[in-house]
């Protein structure tokens, strides 16, 4: 039990520190170099904050007993959409955006064909359905990825 508090503070820092590279890459380096797929290893970034952000609202909600974890990502996420967004004041926009975020990130795993056109970086799944990424997208992912961790680090007193 004493590794509990432990594992959420450190989700809340691994989170910090994703966000930090996400930031350098689309703020520092990406207007440098041009390079597109830059544009992807930022996404990975701040898919990976939210996904520590979420893990650490979870665990910190368990230590107190507020909810129950499962073994299902799937079912622990509804858990956090449902029972624990709203006692960390995340927004219903908010929680649309993160599902938003996790659903590209898992269009971009699971995609046959990605291509450069322009400034933005195309997705096409099975289907040929197309999803785009540019850098002004992603800064706007960053800044709720910002956001979610200053909420967080408040009712949590981190």
């Amino acid at each position: 039990m004493s590794e509990t508090p432990e594992t959420y503070a450190e989700s809340v820092e691994k989170a910090i520190k994703n966000i930090r590279i996400a930031d350098h890459m689309l703020y520092v380096t990406y207007p440098v170099i041009k390079d597109k797929r830059l544009l992807l290893k930022a996404l990975d970034q701040i898919y990976d904050s939210i996904i520590c952000i979420i893990n650490a609202v979870l665990q910190y909600d368990y230590l107190f007993k507020r909810i129950q974890i499962c073994k299902d990502a799937q079912a622990n996420f509804q858990t956090f959409l449902e029972k624990c967004a709203r006692r960390y004041n995340i927004t219903p926009e908010e929680s649309l955006e993160i599902t938003k975020i996790i659903s590209l990130m898992n269009s971009h795993k699971k995609s046959p064909i990605e291509f450069q056109r322009k400034d933005r970086i195309i997705i096409m799944s099975d289907n040929l359905k197309t999803t785009s990424i540019d850098s002004e997208n992603l800064k706007k992912c960053l800044t709720l990825a910002k956001s979610l961790v200053t909420k967080i680090r408040a009712v949590m007193k981190i």
